[in-house]
């Protein structure tokens, strides 16, 4: 292996300049193409949820990214914007790490919770029976998981979900280009942030018509997740994975993933 492994970064294009400055700071050589895409959407149930926080109904609302502040705010526009946020700063918010807690904060917001283990099973954890009762705001990724909504419930809350924005496939040269590079054997480590990522990589390969020999590459390299839900569909595939760090943050993953190869 070289000085500088390979590490594969499949993020989306808003985080390319993190993702790179992150893997070169602990001695990658990143490969940094998107096989997920952010796009923003406004569903049916939104003005609901802007009517609710400006009235002062949401006793919680949960930001689980920061892409959902950012497209929750796109999607209220400008001139509402400092009404929005002065009306948010009456309720509980909720952020699920530390890097949507940074978001908040350059908004203006400030979070009177942030879940130790930060995933929605951690959230769910924390919340606890403190939510029963209870009406609670999530904005969110179209593709974001039951776990959050289902364990609020359960504990008694009245929750709302609304998607703020999608996640869609790229296929481009620049991804093709990715999979002939994971089959030649030239990624020394993968980094996978999210069931998305996984799936829309595993199905560039099957588009190429090797998806198992993709998998098998993949194998043969050193496999880093974000969170356990990644891991199992990594698992799912049949992807053995190396690492995942205590701390869900793509920093704490790069870190752990070299650390790792390192032993």
């Amino acid at each position: 292996m070289s000085e500088h492994p390979v590490l594969a970064i499949m993020r989306p294009e808003t985080y390319r300049e993190s993702s790179v400055a992150a893997a070169k700071s602990v001695g990658f050589k990143p490969l940094f193409v998107p096989v997920v895409t952010l796009c923003g959407m406004k569903d049916e149930v939104f003005d609901g949820f802007v009517s609710r926080v400006l009235s002062n109904k949401s006793d919680y609302v949960i930001f689980t990214s920061a892409n959902g502040i950012e497209y929750t705010l796109k999607n209220v526009g400008k001139e509402s914007e400092k009404k929005f946020i002065d009306a948010l700063k009456k309720t509980n918010i909720v952020a699920i790490g530390p890097t949507t807690k940074k978001k908040l904060e350059s908004v203006g917001l400030s979070s009177s919770l942030v879940p130790g283990e930060y995933s929605s099973k951690g959230l769910v954890k924390e919340l606890g029976d403190s939510v029963c009762g209870k009406t609670i705001d999530i904005p969110r990724s179209f593709y974001g998981s039951d776990v959050l909504t289902d364990g609020l419930r359960g504990a008694g809350a009245d929750v709302y979900e609304t998607h703020v924005y999608t996640l869609n496939a790229p296929d481009g040269e620049e991804q093709d280009e990715l999979v002939e590079a994971a089959l030649a054997g030239e990624v020394d480590a993968f980094a996978f942030t999210s069931s998305m990522m996984v799936r829309n990589f595993i199905d560039l390969g099957e588009q190429a018509g090797e998806k198992e020999k993709l998998i098998d590459r993949v194998n043969d390299a050193w496999v880093g997740a974000i969170g356990f839900p990644t891991a199992e569909t990594l698992e799912e595939y049949g992807i053995v994975v190396d690492v995942v760090p205590e701390e869900f943050t793509f920093e704490a993953l790069v870190s752990a993933i070299k650390k790792k190869m390192d032993e």
